[in-house]
């Protein structure tokens, strides 16, 4: 099949925000939100007066980018990690107690394969108490992440992890590229 990109129209993707809000956020993300010497702890404030709903005792570090603060909601005592990447075009749910550790990527946009016009595919992610997100790991679109969970360290996580799962980017020898998941029903 031949892409035709010119055709591309973004149905069924809504920014949530007027552009001049986009735009103060993309400011406000870019010139201080980002940065190593704003405090950590007035991360979380910033999100809120976005529109984020985060909890209290949440850590938040340098580097990390969130695309719009509107689609996320954090739980109590959360640690996202240096450099995380949370590209919400649709919402993001971390529930309390979750880790998503440095340079973890959670993506809830995609495109339709089959459409010549590549029209988005987009889905929510949701990370239920618990969890870990681990160092370089991914949670793709439409994907839950159960109690108590682990995607480890560069995993990628196309399909939603049952409580307790434990997904590894190897396999037992730690050389295959292909995921596993460990306990997880299916």
């Amino acid at each position: 099949m031949a892409r035709a990109l010119r055709g591309f129209t973004g149905a069924g993707y809504d920014k949530g925000r007027p552009l001049p809000v986009q735009a103060a956020w993309f400011a406000a993300q870019h010139l201080i939100f980002v940065k190593w010497w704003f405090p950590a702890r007035w991360r979380p404030a910033l999100l809120r007066a976005f529109g984020a709903r985060v909890g209290q005792r949440v850590l938040i570090r340098r580097g990390v980018r969130i695309h719009w603060p509107w689609k996320l909601d954090v739980g109590d005592d959360v640690w996202i990690g240096e450099d995380a990447w949370i590209l919400n075009l649709e919402p993001v749910t971390i529930g309390s107690d979750c880790c998503v550790s440095q340079s973890a990527l959670l993506c809830t946009g995609s495109h339709r394969r089959r459409s010549v016009t590549f029209e988005f595919d987009n889905g929510p992610i949701r990370l239920e108490p618990g969890s870990w997100v681990a160092a370089r790991a991914v949670v793709l679109r439409g994907v839950t992440v159960g109690r108590s969970a682990v995607v480890s360290a560069g995993a990628v996580a196309h399909r939603d992890l049952a409580p307790g799962a434990v997904l590894t980017a190897g396999g037992a020898n730690g050389t295959s590229a292909s995921a596993s998941v460990k306990g997880a029903t299916a």
